[in-house]
């Protein structure tokens, strides 16, 4: 009877890798291949900061393009938590819902981001009507792009960050306290594990506005800090010396744009 449980759990495990790997390659695709939203300039790319009229489509793209954005940089470091709600609901459910209700943890989980992609674009329009952005999308002030920086790595010292990202290391308590049969209960788990991972990584997301929101280097940079941050060996030491570097990166960049 195990030996055909765990033939059901590798073929469980098998349909939910193939299924997650679709939606990342999917996301990275779009921000590799779909061109940049037309902000009614022409086309142009403005160097210089200067307050841009937001129509309705372009804000609804705006959205579109964080939400699948966070999507693209979240859903590798959360693959492994999927992987287990996906072993859990196999042994606590019958008749082969198993890669189901890993899909319903990842809606919920995405769901969360979904809102903070909304949180995100709203910030964007913010600064871009305080003419605070170039049109690549960066914050215009180098010293304030220093500070962001700077911001980031202390976050990585603070209590939240530690509480957060011992949740995203070991979701398994998280799993277990919010568990609940059926696809709401899925849902429900994977909110609760999302709320948890914004606390710990929407700092350095905030890193996107100092680099430029849809430059891809900064966009695979963060992605690979979150991915090290949630599955390396030595999860805070490791850190605490990220967080140090930031500081150190962009003491650096606030001193050289305040002496140039």
């Amino acid at each position: 009877m195990s030996a055909v449980l765990e033939s059901v759990l590798r073929r469980d495990r098998a349909v939910t890798i193939a299924a997650l790997g679709a939606a990342i390659a999917l996301a990275w695709a779009y921000l590799l291949l779909v061109p940049m939203p037309d902000d009614g300039m022409g086309g142009m790319v403005m160097m210089e900061p200067m307050a841009m009229a937001w129509s309705a489509d372009y804000a609804a793209l705006m959205a579109l393009m964080w939400a699948i954005m966070m999507a693209a940089m979240m859903l590798p470091s959360a693959a492994p938590t999927i992987l287990l709600v996906a072993t859990i609901a196999r042994r606590q459910e019958e008749r082969g819902l198993a890669p189901l209700r890993a899909g319903t943890f990842a809606l919920g989980y995405l769901a969360v981001w979904t809102v903070f992609s909304l949180g995100a674009a709203a910030a964007q329009w913010a600064l871009d009507q305080a003419a605070m952005m170039t049109g690549e999308m960066r914050l215009a002030s180098t010293v304030l792009v220093g500070a962001v920086i700077v911001a980031a790595g202390l976050y990585e010292w603070t209590p939240l960050k530690r509480t957060c990202l011992s949740h995203c290391r070991s979701p398994l308590a998280v799993i277990t306290q919010y568990w609940r049969p059926g696809a709401l209960g899925a849902i429900r788990t994977g909110a609760a594990n999302g709320l948890y991972c914004v606390g710990c990584c929407a700092v350095l997301m905030a890193l996107l506005f100092a680099g430029g929101v849809m430059n891809l280097a900064w966009v695979a940079g963060i992605t690979a800090l979150v991915l090290i941050e949630k599955i390396a060996p030595g999860g805070e030491w490791l850190t605490r010396g990220i967080g140090a570097a930031l500081v150190l990166g962009g003491g650096f960049v606030i001193v050289h744009a305040l002496w140039a």
